[in-house]
């Protein structure tokens, strides 16, 4: 596959994520802190279908010989430290990188420190990433499908396939209806009620 080819899937991809993280309104800080706090599990659900989506078009363009895979690889100790502090950074901002970005396109005026802070997390990263790769040590490449023994292309068409049954048992127990909460925000409190004379009260 060729560099522009390239930026155009990536292009194109991008769009489409985008377009469902608008209108899975994930973006907004209390459907992330919800998520965060287990309240509601729209976020979980969104990122499963695109990692299930990404492993499919994986699937096809590795599989016709587009692209070629090139694993990093693995430590354990700083995936960890990573992600914890990535999570507690998470709920704190409610938002995450990618939301980040759709935050600040809706208006939100306190995701630009976010942002800020992103950016100026990846610079500080790019000066610590040879010490830090010392301290936490490197690891092996590893692809899970040739562990098995199988071609790369039905490893990641069968990982699509068990995504999409946990995708299903979620939403049977938890309908994203309900989890969305009733102004779009991940609150779930009921909404307040309209008084005779016109005046708001809070509903029983």
């Amino acid at each position: 596959m060729s560099v522009s080819v390239g930026i155009l899937v990536g292009l194109l991809m991008g769009i489409v994520f985008g377009f469902a993280l608008e209108k899975s309104r994930v973006f907004e800080p209390g459907m992330i802190v919800g998520q965060m706090q287990l309240r509601n599990f729209i976020m979980l659900k969104v990122f499963l279908v695109a990692v299930a989506t990404g492993a499919v078009v994986l699937a096809v363009l590795h599989g016709f010989g587009f692209i070629k895979l090139g694993p990093k690889p693995a430590i354990y100790s700083a995936d960890i430290v990573g992600g914890l502090v990535l999570g507690a950074g998470i709920a704190l901002a409610g938002a995450c990188p990618g939301t980040t970005l759709a935050q600040v396109g809706v208006g939100y005026r306190d995701a630009l420190f976010t942002l800020a802070g992103g950016i100026a997390g990846a610079v500080a990263y790019s000066y610590l990433e040879p010490a830090l790769t010392t301290a936490f040590g490197g690891g092996s490449r590893l692809i899970l499908s040739d562990v098995i023994g199988i071609p790369y292309w039905i490893g990641a068409l069968a990982l699509a396939a068990v995504i999409v049954v946990v995708l299903a048992a979620l939403e049977r127990w938890r309908p994203w209806r309900e989890d969305l909460g009733n102004d779009v925000d991940g609150d779930l409190a009921p909404p307040p009620t309209t008084a005779p004379r016109g005046r708001i009260v809070p509903a029983e």
